[in-house]
């Protein structure tokens, strides 16, 4: 590991939390708003900082920061960053402006409390990427719930939103259980791990456990555990379901969040699969099977979607199933391209659901039957969806094509069925957003209501505008991404490969 001379990712994590105070206690809203926006503003600089000091010729952490926390039980506040999590800060930090500048001034009830809780929201995830101790990830994992059950219930489009907040609650809460049961049955490993006949004391250090050996019966049980309790949040069929809801019920800013932000599955990358390499390994058909079952199934179910919110949900879940069959191929080509995938949700699958937003708020519904015509009268709005749809089926040209592209080549060269199955996803999700494209956005204008719509403001426009480009530039230049997790990709590939033999 590599120690930080400053602590800057304390600085990236604790500052959004500051802001959340502030922006929550002041009483004028336009200056607490502008707090707020500066907050966001500042957390992404400071994030493409961050990335700008990563050394990407190293695999192991980096900018580690390390403080006594709970000594009695040897917990740490121990965070760091490799090639692995250190995209994902700008990312987290752009997509929270974004949905800031979303509905900049669209929340009339407590705007003060909303705008606080998105920054809260922001720390927090920073939290879960940087944290290298299982208890301090377990805390920023939990803290994430208060801010969604709140964002959704009180803020919601659907007369249901408080019974999705509820579910949404449920179903994390259940899946935290496991995910906590597994950290303390590998902390407990480790005390009484004997090297030597000297008994060890517990820890909770990621690059701890992970240097202590674990036992075969053990790594499945751990595995196993991991998965599922990830599995909720990622999401992966049958655990899917609070996710159609949320997008139902919840604000579409919100849901933006819940689909560019795959925390799920970055906990199976992270802790899940290097912490139990060897069952990983054995388990590696069991999350192929998983990984193409959501795929094909939540692309079925997409392909018979009219309202764009639950299409797009839907292929959320369906485009986690083929991360998961990248990861399970156990290729650095497919690791790459689920990484690489993982990245695009932030700002492609986000950016659809913000359109999806704008289209519901100057018309009320985002059912086909509504529509038609749309691309007529807002030719701004559809140019980007035409873009961020175009690139969330892999369009040559756009981010989702060398994604999606590394994630077929590793199936394919793991099994043809694997393969098969993801070649079919792709083939059907281009088939649902073409569908839907097509009835809503083109033909006639059918409705009188739909010719007084207002095309996207500048505001709307400028907060679509780097996402957009984002989506250009990773696809036309791949590398700058693909360089920069080199290194951690053969660092976790290597333990599996290793450990398994």
């Amino acid at each position: 590991m590599i120690e930080a001379d400053f602590p800057f990712l304390s600085f990236i994590i604790i500052i959004p939390l500051v802001g959340a105070i502030l922006t929550g206690s002041i009483r004028n809203l336009d200056i607490a708003k502008h707090i707020a926006l500066f907050v966001a503003i500042l957390t992404l600089l400071l994030s493409i900082f961050a990335l700008i000091l990563f050394d990407t010729e190293h695999g192991e952490f980096q900018l580690v920061e390390r403080y006594e926390w709970i000594p009695l039980l040897n917990i740490e506040y121990l965070v760091g960053v490799d090639g692995i999590s250190i995209l994902f800060l700008p990312m987290t930090a752009l997509l929270t402006l974004m949905t800031m500048l979303a509905v900049w001034n669209s929340v009339a009830h407590l705007p003060r409390f909303h705008f606080s809780l998105l920054l809260a929201l922001e720390g927090v995830s920073f939290g879960i990427f940087c944290a290298l101790d299982t208890v301090l990830f377990f805390l920023f994992w939990e803290l994430t719930l208060p801010p969604f059950f709140f964002l959704i219930g009180l803020w919601g489009i659907g007369s249901h939103r408080r019974s999705a907040a509820m579910k949404y609650l449920l179903y994390m809460i259940g899946g935290g259980v496991p995910v906590l049961l597994a950290f303390i049955l590998l902390a407990s490993n480790h005390a009484y791990y004997v090297e030597g006949l000297i008994p060890q004391e517990l820890s909770f250090s990621l690059p701890v456990l992970l240097d202590t050996p674990l036992p075969d019966n053990l790594q499945a049980i751990v595995f196993l555990l991991l998965l599922f309790g990830f599995a909720i949040k990622a999401p992966l069929v049958p655990l899917h379901t609070w996710m159609p809801t949320a997008a139902m019920e919840g604000p579409t800013h919100i849901v933006a969040l819940l689909v560019g932000l795959k925390l799920g599955v970055y906990g199976i990358l992270r802790f899940a699969m290097p912490l139990a390499p060897v069952a990983a390994v054995d388990f590696s058909w069991l999350l192929s099977v998983i990984g193409a079952v959501t795929l094909i199934y939540a692309a079925l179910i997409a392909l018979q979607q009219t309202n764009l919110r639950r299409l797009l949900a839907y292929a959320s879940v369906s485009h986690v199933g083929l991360v998961i069959v990248g990861i399970a191929s156990l290729t650095a080509q497919g690791f790459q391209g689920a990484i690489f995938q993982l990245l695009n949700f932030t700002f492609i699958a986000s950016a659809l659901m913000l359109i999806a937003g704008f289209i519901h708020h100057r018309i009320g519904s985002t059912e086909t039957i509504h529509l038609g015509g749309l691309a007529k009268v807002m030719p701004k709005l559809t140019f980007f969806y035409f873009l961020f749809m175009l690139s969330s089926i892999g369009l040559p040209g756009t981010s989702g094509f060398p994604a999606e592209l590394l994630m077929i080549i590793g199936a394919l060269n793991t099994h043809s069925i694997l393969g098969f199955a993801a070649l079919s996803g792709a083939i059907l999700s281009a088939a649902y957003m073409l569908s839907y494209t097509r009835k809503a956005f083109l033909g006639p204008v059918v409705h009188k209501d739909i010719e007084q719509v207002i095309d996207i403001k500048s505001r709307e426009l400028a907060l679509l505008f780097i996402p957009a480009l984002l989506a250009l530039m990773f696809g036309l230049f791949p590398e700058y991404i693909l360089n920069i997790n080199q290194a951690a990709s053969e660092a976790w590939l290597s333990r599996l490969t290793i450990q398994s033999h």
